[in-house]
């Protein structure tokens, strides 16, 4: 109930009024039974404003951190996930991987449709990053349409590690149905699940008019993330002795996102 009054008493209205998103290929959203949106990931607000256009009921999978926080504020955050359906997984890799997968299969199963992101984590640099194949061994195993989704601009209006959004439009393109039926009971095999993910990589780098770089976002954060510590130690070692330096903080932050919704590439989702 609670994702029903969000959506469309408090939170929806002001969204439409203040973004004013626009949508493309809404008529690709099936009116009923399960389906995978598989979308690129620009900003945290990807998932707000993506269930914001569907009509439909859009469930995500979101890392279990925010259902364990600590104190008041945990206890609020777990509760907002909770109340507007979000499922916890467990990132870890493992055993873990497998959980993800049957968390998703379940919301299938009830002829739901499920929000995931291939990349597996935002984009560092708005490029589109090779995809991960968790989202093709979900769709070949529950037997479920990919519908490829390309959020437009989100990261120009919520660019990562910036709390309070920037006002300006956003959009969502939303492509037909992918069918990969022809591939029934393959789901074992790593070449067919890489050749079904490179598919829908290929469907959203068409929709979003994206540079594709085909390697992991993760390894790219990586790269940043390192580059962004070896730039601090030559600014600590530049300054004097007990001299804070500022950009530190700014450097790491900018590197390394923090995303509910994203896995880190552990999972394979």
């Amino acid at each position: 109930m609670l994702y029903w009054m969000l959506k469309r008493v408090f939170i929806g209205p002001v969204l439409r009024v203040l973004f004013r998103p626009w949508v493309e290929g809404i008529e690709h959203i099936p009116k009923e039974g399960p389906a995978i949106l598989a979308s690129n990931h620009l900003s945290f607000s990807d998932s707000i404003f993506l269930p914001l256009v569907v009509d439909r009921r859009v469930t995500f999978l979101a890392k279990s951190d925010y259902f364990t926080g600590p104190g008041i504020k945990g206890w609020l955050t777990a509760a907002f996930f909770r109340g507007v359906g979000q499922l916890p997984i467990d990132r870890s890799g493992g055993k873990a991987s497998e959980a993800a997968l049957n968390a998703g299969l379940r919301v299938l199963d009830t002829g739901d449709l499920l929000g995931l992101y291939p990349e597996g984590t935002r984009s560092p640099d708005s490029r589109l990053y090779r995809g991960r194949t968790g989202v093709a061994r979900m769709a070949l195993t529950a037997g479920v349409p990919v519908i490829p989704v390309a959020m437009i601009d989100t990261d120009k209006a919520q660019p990562t590690g910036q709390i309070i959004p920037n006002i300006r439009r956003i959009g969502v393109k939303i492509g037909a149905p992918l069918d990969f039926s022809r591939y029934e009971g393959m789901e074992g095999d790593r070449f067919v699940l890489r050749s079904v993910t490179d598919e829908i990589m290929y469907e959203l780098m068409q929709l979003s008019d994206q540079e594709y770089v085909d390697m992991y976002a993760t390894s790219m954060k990586e790269k940043l993330l390192t580059k962004a510590r070896r730039r601090a130690r030559e600014l600590q070692e530049a300054a004097r002795p007990g001299r804070a330096v500022p950009e530190l903080e700014d450097a790491l932050e900018r590197a390394d996102g923090n995303d509910p919704w994203s896995a880190d590439g552990k999972d394979g989702l």
